[in-house]
């Protein structure tokens, strides 16, 4: 194989651009906490929500979902990741919570990578920060990587979040 011209059929490297986001917004949804809460949705070019809300297509969709506001929607500033020791403190505007696994399920911050509509893998982002501004999301992000260390991800979008409210 390793002499062989063959390819992969698709390329797995994380996306350094988004194309589509979605801001979900939950509101006050939980009791305890002043702040509201909204997530964001955001998927590269290839991979996109049909009229069902369901991935179709090839490619990645990066997920926040506990992103504390001191309003009800997203406003420009920059955002952090809680430290894993601070989850039980009560958040404060502009914190988020980091990637974590959840009896199984991601929780958090995390990537997903899917092909032709089917979840292929599942990457939690332990840490990290973002910049919001009217037409732009800067992103540092970090995970562990396969050998165990420590990897950086940068990636940005480009334009407006699509507002989405949940049920």
């Amino acid at each position: 194989m390793s002499c062989s011209n063959r390819q992969p059929s698709v390329y797995r490297g994380f996306p350094k651009q988004y194309e589509i986001a979605y801001e979900q917004i939950y509101g006050h949804c939980y009791d305890s906490i002043a702040h509201a809460v909204v997530g964001l949705d955001i998927y590269s070019e290839g991979l996109e929500l049909d009229k069902n809300h369901r991935m179709k297509g090839t490619g990645y969709n990066l997920c926040i979902t506990d992103i504390f506001v001191p309003d009800s929607l997203l406003e420009e500033g920059e955002y952090h990741s809680i430290k894993p020791s601070d989850i039980h403190i009560q958040p404060s505007a502009y914190t988020f919570l980091p990637g974590r696994d959840f009896e199984g399920t991601p929780h958090g911050m995390y990537l997903l990578y899917v092909e032709e509509g089917q979840l292929q893998s599942i990457q939690l982002l332990d840490s990290g920060k973002f910049v919001y501004r009217n037409d732009s999301l800067l992103f540092t992000l970090y995970y562990k990587n396969a050998y165990g260390g420590r990897a950086t991800y940068s990636p940005i979008f480009y334009g407006s979040l699509i507002p989405w409210l949940k049920q």
